[in-house]
């Protein structure tokens, strides 16, 4: 897909909720640079609540473009979290606590848009929970998530490794696609 996703991401709305379901970490991080960098070029904040392994191998793509992410990040430009450790503020046995998402969340996306630039915001904590085997959670996870993207106004980027979607699983991923508007070809 690489020459079409800044096309995809150029025609996105400011809500939309797009999924990739990807194959290997090279078509994740593919799209995932074009997202990032796109609204980075723009004058947008990039929020990337991601695995370490994705962030830095993010962090070097976009260097490799000539995007002072050190600038970016001092000016809240470029939110760079981890997912882990952001699932930790609202999970509660197993269980999204929704007041305590609806809090992390949108702080987050005040922090974000303090300048008042838009946001536009990728997170793989529900991939994170799916290959946890907590679907129901992370499905749950998907929908606080797509109702503050569409109140809040900001797009929103997620990813699942297709090997996590098992044939015996009680949730599927055409569950997963539901919970977006938009997918994202090429995911191999």
């Amino acid at each position: 897909m690489g020459a079409n996703l800044g096309a995809f991401w150029d025609e996105m709305s400011p809500s939309d909720h797009s999924v990739q379901i990807y194959d290997t970490d090279e078509s994740l991080l593919e799209a995932l640079e074009s997202f990032v960098a796109g609204g980075l070029r723009q004058g947008e904040c990039a929020v990337v609540i991601a695995t370490p392994e994705h962030r830095i191998a993010l962090q070097r793509r976009l260097a490799a473009r000539g995007i002072d992410l050190w600038d970016a990040i001092a000016r809240n430009q470029y939110i760079p979290l981890d997912a882990d450790a952001t699932l930790l503020e609202f999970m509660r046995d197993e269980w999204p606590d929704d007041q305590l998402f609806s809090f992390c969340a949108r702080n987050l996306i005040t922090r974000a848009r303090a300048d008042g630039c838009p946001v536009r915001a990728f997170g793989e904590m529900v991939a994170i929970l799916w290959a946890r085997d907590l679907a129901g959670a992370a499905l749950r996870v998907e929908h606080l998530w797509h109702q503050l993207c569409h109140e809040e106004g900001f797009p929103l980027f997620c990813a699942y490794p297709r090997h996590s979607f098992r044939p015996d699983a009680p949730f599927s991923l055409e569950e997963v696609c539901a919970t977006h508007d938009r997918l994202i070809g090429g995911t191999q």
